[in-house]
Formats: structure tokens, C-alpha cells, sequence
């Protein structure tokens, strides 16, 4: 029985032949093995969605009348690049007595398989009985130990179902708005094209209205009063507490709670000046913080761009060429921060490699506790992937580069970080009662380092002494502390893709935020470096020293679109609901149709509006060219793939 293996790129192939019987026999796009199977590959997307005209010639033209267009039936086409993989690949699944799906263990690897699969003509029995191989790691004893583990492809319909309503919906929704705003535009003298995408778009709206909040920020004064209090007449037993305003004072405070009259706080500051105090409650708590989870994808990016100041884009190149090419850490697309039970078993194996790899981290790998298993090893968090760690593959890293050696690094340290104890501290709280007003103290000090060892950084401790409910105290006198409200501060990497990460901050309608996770984002762990270098090679992005901010093209975009298309609130939602698709939660068809509906009447309403909103748009920026119209693809995962 003839079994083919297709990996979704040709190094995951090789990996996949490598933990096969040997000899091998290399073949034209594919790896023949001993036993007489053979291991083929993708290059990437190998099929992509038909031009519009393929549904209907007149399509080629840009036209009111032909909007919204929605295929009866999708179409796909072969890239033309790798048309001459895809027909190997028909002839190897044709011959085949077993089919065994070897994409990456993410929804986009799930999809691009199975569409070659069904592409080929695979039906009835031979298509129920395809089975699932999922590698997280290539190193050839973990690709083994998958081989040996295949589940079912029925199993992932789901995720591969999710994956198609996501291609689905961002080539309706991007295509058929983006040719209704360029042919507004066009009536306003605009000669450029207005691309709309439904994650791009909002990404480029929260960046806008950032930078018009900074621009149109005044900044206003308040005011802080302080008692500066002691328990006798040792200098160490004074300490400072902050003034808690009444609800009488509302009326002398802005809708932040800050006090904006200054006579209030100097009234406040003279009562409680060389007064009697009283403590009404005081706590003081042992407490723990436990080592933060292994990276995601994300969350590597956020800390590499505080830590380094690396782009998003920079961390998924370095991360990509360490798992392919150097094989020393596990998949780095995931969206997971834990990791299966039974892969503590390969902890030894995995700090021995990291303090090979890493000289410096030796001591860290000694002082490492490996029988703690702490959350990170939980079976109901991970599915198809699991955390980003080290391989227990041993090569000296003195060949990566600095990048690379530094993405290595984070994702070791973090890694390592489950093996140590939790960060101990004590946290004290104190409420002071001065001539009718109430004060607060809190105060924090570590006990010991536990994890945090591991990430070195001054922490700052204050003191707060061992105070009694009901004890009596001094308030020496009262401080007015003159502060001033804070601009917010422009995008960097970090926060932008912390934001993407955590959209329901930016979600403007409060139900919607209600119901969404504190996971639910923008765009995927895999897509969002590619968006915003999107944004930027369209130019509506650009960098400012080490911030991210829009271009005036980008600002006079975000104006001129209806809120709908540039807020989150409907793309976070979309993302909720394709999420739900993948749990089996939500079917396809109530994604798709409620969307359709809902595209028909944005397009109504814009083309009723008219063109007025876009006349203020400046002159196009140079280079663009007309999308969905045999653009160029991106090779973001290994192979050709849409944007």
C-alpha cells in the first residue's frame, strides 16, 4: 500500500523523509523511502482564488453596477510558479492507497493541504480514511514520535472549515469595498487606489486616531495632596498617604476622578497638617507571582520589540529560519501558550541543548528545578500546536545571527523560567483616616527572586511599617503635589501588536466588548507582522524614530472611510466568529451569509452617500497598482500566499 506524505513546504518534507526508513531516493518534487512510500510537498499556497472576470468577462472592468460580487461557486487556479508541483502532486495523490496531510499545525496549514486534497479529486473513502500528521518540532525524533501519533483529518474539518470562511470573507470584503471607495474617489479627482481590507483597514484606524488624539491633546493641571505621617519620632517610621477624595467633591473633579481645583487640595493639605491619625485598616500579605507561560507567536513579538526594538516582521524571519533551517526551536506560528503533559518528559533533554547552545544561560539551566510541572503543561489548552520552545537539538548558535541568537534567547529564558519558583513578595495596604479624610498607603517588597532571577531589572520597593488597626498617628503635615495630564504616547512594535492582540480594548460598542475574550484580536499570530508591513509598503504607515504612526495619506484615508470600516468592532467580531467555526461552535453558512448581507448594504449606503466624504484625500502615493488583478503574492509561509 502506497502511503504519500504531503508536507505544506519542501523543508518540512525533507524532515518528514528524514524520520523515515532509509535509503531514500530524491524524485522530482517529492522523496521516494525504503518501505516504498513516498513524502511530497506544497511550496505554500499552490491554488489561489480565480480573478473576478473568470466568473463573469464583464468583471474586468471596475463598475457600481457589477457590486457586490459573489461567486454561485468558488474557484480555484494553480500559481503559476508551482503549477509544476501541484501536477506532481496530482499524480502522487491519484496513485496513493493513503493520504497523510503534513501541513502546519494551524488553521492556514490546514486549509492549504485540503485544498489540494479536494482539488485532485479526492473522494468517498480514500478522503475519510486521510489522516492528520501534526509537527510542532523538526527535529527527527520528535517528527518520528508524530509520525507514530497520526489522528484523523475529519477531525480538523473544523479548523480547515474556519480557515476557508476567513479566505472567503476578506476577498469579498476586500475586493468588492476596495473597488466601491477607489470609484468614489476616482469622481473626486482622486487618481490612487482605496484599499480596504477588513483587518488592515481597522489596524490603520486605531494608529490614525491615536496620532489625532496626541496632535489635539491639552494637557490641564491636577492636583495630589499627600500626608506625610510617622508612628513616633524614629525617621524611619514616616511614610506618605495619598488623599482618596469624597463623593462631595465630585464637582471639583474632572470625569477621571482627578481633583482639578487647587484650592480644594490646599484646603485639604492645611486641615491634616500637624493632625492626629488613625488607621482604619491595614493588611499585610505574603504573596506569589508565578513564571509567566512560553511564547506564542505574539507574545515573542511584543517582548523582542520592547527588549531589541525589532519589528514584527524581523522576530517571524529570525523564528521561521530557527525552526526550518536550524531546528532548534518548535513551531513558531502558534497561538498557544502551553504545552502537552507528556512533553515535560524532554525537559532534560531540552535545557541540556539550551545550555549548549547558549554558554551563558549554563548556570541558568543548573540552578533549574525540572521536577516542577507548573500551568504550563496542560492538555486542554493545546490542540493542533503548542508553545514556542527549544528543540533538543545541541549545535553551537554561533553561526545564527544576532537577530536570530537573541530570538533564541528570549524564547530559551522563557522557557526555563518554568523551572524555577515563583517571584515571593510582600504587599501591605493601609487606610488613614485624617480630620474626616481618607488616605490610602501601599507599600511591596520582594522575599525572594524565584523566576525573576532570570530576568534581571531594578524593582522598585517602598515601605510601609507594621501598622494596627485603630493605632494612633501624627500627620507632620499635608503636600499638594502639582501633576499634569499625559498625551498618549504614539504606537511602537510592542504596543501595536499588543493591541492586536487584545482588541476588546479598542472595541467601541460595549456589548461587543463584553463578549469578547481578552484573546480575541486582530488579524492571526500568523498574519499580523504581514499586515502591517502591508501598511507600510502601501505607505499609509511610517516610522517615526521608534514609534509607528500614519502618513497623511493614511490619516486622510481613515477620514474619509464611514467608522464602520475603520474601527475593530466588526473585524473582532469576525474574528470571535471564525474562532467558533474551529470549535464547532458556529457553521460556515452563518458567517458567510450574514456577511454577504451586510457587504450589500455598506456598498448601498456608500454608493448613496456618494463621493463627497473623499474629496479631501491628497495625491495618490506613487506605485500603486490596481489589487486583485494578478498581483504579486508573498511568500510568508514558505510559499506563495494572498494578502
Amino acid at each position: 500500500m502506497l502511503k504519500l506524505y504531503i508536507a505544506e513546504k519542501p523543508s518540512l518534507g525533507r524532515a518528514v523523509a528524514d524520520a523515515l526508513p532509509k535509503p531514500h531516493r530524491k524524485a522530482d518534487g517529492c522523496i521516494y523511502v525504503a518501505n516504498g512510500d513516498v513524502v511530497s510537498w506544497c511550496i505554500g499556497h499552490l491554488l489561489t482564488q480565480v480573478d473576478p472576470e473568470v466568473y463573469d468577462p464583464a468583471f474586468k472592468q471596475w463598475k457600481f453596477e457589477h457590486l457586490p460580487i459573489i461567486p454561485d461557486k468558488w474557484k480555484l487556479k494553480s500559481v503559476a510558479q508551482t503549477s509544476k508541483q501541484l501536477s506532481i502532486l496530482k499524480k502522487l495523490i491519484k496513485q496513493a492507497d493513503q493520504l497523510v496531510h503534513v501541513g502546519d499545525p494551524d488553521r492556514e496549514g490546514q486549509l492549504l493541504v485540503d485544498e489540494v486534497i479536494h482539488f485532485s479529486g479526492v473522494k468517498g473513502v480514500k478522503l475519510k480514511q486521510v489522516q492528520r500528521c501534526l509537527i510542532n518540532d523538526l527535529t527527527v525524533n520528535a517528527v518520528k514520535r508524530s509520525i507514530q501519533q497520526l489522528r484523523s483529518n475529519q477531525d480538523f474539518i473544523p479548523l480547515s472549515t474556519s480557515a476557508l470562511a476567513r479566505t472567503r470573507a476578506d476577498w469579498l470584503y476586500g475586493l468588492n469595498l476596495t473597488r466601491t471607495y477607489t470609484l468614489l474617489a476616482q469622481k473626486s479627482g482622486y487618481q490612487g487606489v482605496i484599499s480596504v481590507g477588513r483587518v488592515q483597514t481597522p489596524l490603520l484606524g486605531l494608529v490614525a486616531r491615536r496620532d489625532k488624539e496626541i496632535e489635539e491633546f491639552v494637557s490641564k493641571p491636577f492636583y495630589e495632596v499627600l500626608a506625610h505621617c510617622q508612628t513616633d519620632n524614629l525617621a524611619e517610621s514616616t511614610f506618605t498617604a495619598k488623599w482618596q477624595p469624597s463623593e462631595a467633591c465630585a464637582a471639583y473633579q474632572d470625569s477621571d476622578g482627578r481633583v482639578i481645583v487647587k484650592a480644594l487640595a490646599e484646603n485639604v493639605a492645611a486641615r491634616i497638617t500637624n493632625q492626629p491619625a488613625q488607621v482604619k485598616s491595614f493588611t499585610n500579605k505574603n504573596k506569589k507571582q508565578i513564571a509567566p507561560l512560553p511564547y506564542n507567536l505574539s507574545g515573542l513579538q511584543i517582548d523582542a520589540a520592547k527588549r531589541f526594538s525589532y519589528s514584527a516582521q524581523q522576530v517571524l524571519d529570525a523564528a521561521q529560519a530557527l525552526y526550518e533551517k536550524h531546528k532548534l526551536i518548535t513551531y513558531p506560528r502558534s497561538d498557544s501558550r502551553y504545552l502537552p503533559r507528556n512533553h515535560h518528559q524532554q525537559a532534560q533533554y531540552v535545557v541540556q541543548a539550551i545550555a549548549n547552545n547558549e554558554p551563558a544561560m549554563q548556570k541558568a539551566v543548573t540552578d533549574a528545578n525540572l521536577s516542577i510541572k507548573g500551568r504550563a503543561w496542560n492538555d486542554s489548552r493545546v490542540d493542533a500546536h503548542h508553545a514556542i520552545i527549544p528543540t533538543d537539538t545541541k549545535k553551537l548558535s554561533s553561526s545564527l545571527d544576532i537577530v536570530s541568537k537573541n530570538i533564541y534567547q528570549l524564547i530559551a529564558r522563557q522557557y526555563l523560567s518554568q523551572f524555577y519558583d515563583d517571584y515571593c513578595y510582600a504587599e501591605c495596604f493601609a487606610e488613614i483616616e485624617i480630620n474626616q479624610g481618607l488616605f490610602i498607603s501601599k507599600a511591596k517588597s520582594k522575599q525572594s527572586d524565584g523566576w525573576k532571577i532570570l530576568f534581571p531589572q531594578k524593582e522598585t520597593e517602598s515601605f510601609l511599617p507594621n501598622l494596627k488597626k485603630g493605632q494612633i498617628l501624627h500627620c507632620q503635615k499635608g503636600e499638594v503635589v502639582d501633576k499634569n495630564t499625559q498625551a498618549p504616547t504614539h504606537f511602537s512594535d510592542a504596543t501595536l501588536l499588543a493591541a492586536m492582540s487584545n482588541i476588546a480594548r479598542f472595541v467601541q460598542d460595549p456589548e461587543l466588548r463584553k463578549v469578547l475574550k481578552e484573546t480575541d484580536g486582530l488579524g492571526t499570530e500568523a498574519t499580523r507582522a504581514g499586515i502591517i508591513e502591508l501598511l507600510f509598503k502601501r505607505q499609509f504607515l511610517q516610522r517615526v524614530g521608534k514609534t509607528i504612526q500614519a502618513t497623511e495619506v493614511g490619516r486622510k484615508l481613515i477620514e474619509s472611510l464611514p467608522d464602520n470600516l475603520t474601527l475593530p468592532d466588526m473585524t473582532a467580531l469576525w474574528e470571535m466568529q471564525l474562532d467558533a467555526i474551529s470549535q464547532k461552535e458556529q457553521s460556515y453558512q452563518g458567517f458567510v451569509f450574514p456577511l454577504q448581507e451586510q457587504l450589500q448594504n455598506i456598498i448601498t449606503r456608500a454608493i448613496s452617500d456618494g463621493p463627497q466624504a473623499l474629496v479631501n484625500l491628497p495625491a495618490s502615493p506613487k506605485g500603486f497598482k490596481k489589487p486583485f488583478r494578478k498581483r504579486k503574492t508573498t511568500n510568508t509561509k514558505g510559499g506563495f500566499k494572498k494578502k
